[in-house]
């Protein structure tokens, strides 16, 4: 019992992870699954960074009164460059869903469906 609640910060990836992934399966507006989806990437952004923390590591700088354990930077890099990612990603899909309401009139997925389905194909 003890194990899994030292395992905190993973209890909370997969609790992120599902909710984004719920939120995307599930809701039929287009903004909402935007949402969904950056608290998906949000997780992804929390696992990494957790895995890169070392208790009691410092800063891999070589100084002659460091101990010899450091902390990976890897994951902490990779993590700025997937944010700036995360964040292109969502403006692009922001600035469509814009494009698809002025052409629709609506954000609903399954509204604009039915509208698709009723218009004859030219």
């Amino acid at each position: 019992m003890t194990q899994a609640i030292g395992l905190y910060s993973y209890w909370i990836v997969i609790l992120l992870m599902m909710a984004g992934l719920y939120i995307m399966i599930a809701r039929y507006n287009l903004v909402k699954k935007i949402i969904g989806l950056g608290l998906f990437q949000t997780s992804i952004f929390y696992l990494y960074i957790t895995m890169g923390k070392v208790d009691g590591g410092t800063a891999p700088i070589l100084v002659e009164d460091a101990t010899l354990l450091y902390s990976n930077p890897v994951p902490h890099v990779l993590i700025l460059t997937a944010i700036v990612v995360g964040v292109a990603t969502s403006a692009v899909a922001l600035a469509l869903i814009v494009r698809i309401y002025e052409s629709f009139d609506t954000i609903e997925e399954d509204e604009i469906k039915a509208i698709e389905a009723q218009e004859p194909d030219s």
